[in-house]
């Protein structure tokens, strides 16, 4: 789950994470009052969850509350297109209005987990700011690592290594490896995924602060976090993966044409590979479960066949736990309950019971395309959405 940069802030501080001061509205009129609060000067950033809002014109400095309102009614309600948004952008419904600040140096700092080793790592370059992902790309060793033990959390000479490696000295060291320390406990305590700060602000006057922030959360941990899940704003959110939550299926939207319904992730994983092999692209991860249940599987169809960039679906079953007579007759009740599908059903069961879920499908009234292996599957698949690309 992802939150909004002023909702991370909010978290960040109660464990000493150092921000500027801001406040978020909806309303331009406001925004000029917070402006004045700040000094008379501000910025005004769009809250969505993406990065890149900057370059996308979602980040704007004013120097007067006349300036901050023009900019608030400029940014509410504008479809904001960043690298992360895709095409179609997402619209912004809140403003954050922060106090502007002396920036003598941008740098970079995240928490997140190292898939190698699974422990938390440390990540940080002097090279902050908006490029930071062509700096990773270009020079790799301008990036500062640090594992951290997940039972002792950060030792303080390992944050005192992170932010002499920053190129930081004296007072501002400390304040940094103070901040670093607060970052992982932070991390920790909230089962969170990533913790970004992009950019970690450095003044003139040497002090450090989180000049933006980032949080995502583990989901499978959300039920420790109340608070947390409390946060979650649907509007930021895929209408189908938030229809996909409400009956606990596994959802992500994708670009391809391919509606595809597994069960079990490294089967759904192989589907989608096998899709592209044969020369088109799926249109969303789906997995319905081990054990799939007739209903899990009619909403699941249901979310599907919603989709208008589906052109075909493939249900790729293998009856471990999960009995393929269940996933077929689920598919047939999603049929008789939608009524009319305009596009091609490619099924591949196979596993327990499987004959007999084959036999539901060939009796139903619904002209499924049956096939008998993965590869028949894809291709059988790819040529009934028009064939590959």
């Amino acid at each position: 789950m992802k939150i909004h940069e002023y909702q991370a802030k909010e978290i960040l501080r109660k464990y000493g994470v150092a921000t500027p001061r801001g406040r978020v509205t909806t309303d331009a009129a406001e925004a000029s009052e917070i402006c004045k609060e700040w000094g008379g000067r501000c910025v005004v950033k769009a809250q969505i969850h993406a990065g890149g809002r900057g370059k996308g014109g979602g980040v704007k400095l004013a120097a007067s509350p006349a300036e901050a309102e023009s900019a608030a009614d400029a940014i509410l309600g504008m479809q904001l297109v960043t690298k992360q948004t895709g095409a179609g952008g997402q619209k912004v419904r809140r403003v954050l209005i922060e106090e502007a600040l002396d920036i003598a140096s941008e740098l970079y700092l995240s928490v997140l987990l190292d898939r190698q080793t699974g422990r938390p790592l440390v990540m940080g370059s002097a090279a902050g700011g908006m490029d930071i992902e062509e700096v990773a790309a270009k020079t790799p060793e301008a990036i500062v690592k640090q594992l951290i033990d997940p039972h002792l959390g950060i030792q303080p000479f390992e944050a005192r290594r992170v932010a002499r490696l920053l190129g930081l000295s004296g007072a501002t060291a400390k304040q940094a490896a103070k901040l670093v320390t607060a970052l992982v406990r932070a991390y920790l305590a909230t089962d969170a995924s990533l913790v970004e700060i992009n950019p970690l602000l450095v003044t003139g006057e040497g002090d450090v602060l989180a000049l933006d922030a980032k949080m995502s959360f583990d989901d499978n941990a959300l039920f420790r976090h109340s608070e947390i899940q409390e946060m979650r704003d649907v509007d930021e959110e895929d209408p189908l993966e938030v229809e996909a939550s409400k009956f606990g299926l596994n959802y992500i939207k994708l670009d391809g044409e391919i509606g595809c319904m597994v069960n079990g992730a490294g089967l759904a994983m192989s589907t989608m590979d096998i899709i592209k092999l044969y020369g088109s692209e799926p249109a969303n991860f789906l997995d319905v479960g081990g054990s799939a249940s007739q209903e899990a599987v009619k909403n699941a169809f249901r979310l599907l066949v919603s989709d208008p960039s589906v052109k075909a679906v493939l249900i790729n079953i293998f009856g471990g736990i999960a009995r393929t007579d269940r996933i077929a007759a689920g598919v047939v009740a999603a049929l008789e309950e939608l009524g009319e599908i305009a596009v091609p059903v490619v099924v591949r069961l196979e596993g327990t019971n499987v004959e007999l879920g084959r036999k539901i499908l060939h009796e139903a009234d619904f002209n499924f395309i049956v096939a008998t292996h993965m590869a028949d599957a894809a291709q059988k698949v790819v040529e009934a959405a028009g064939g590959s690309r």
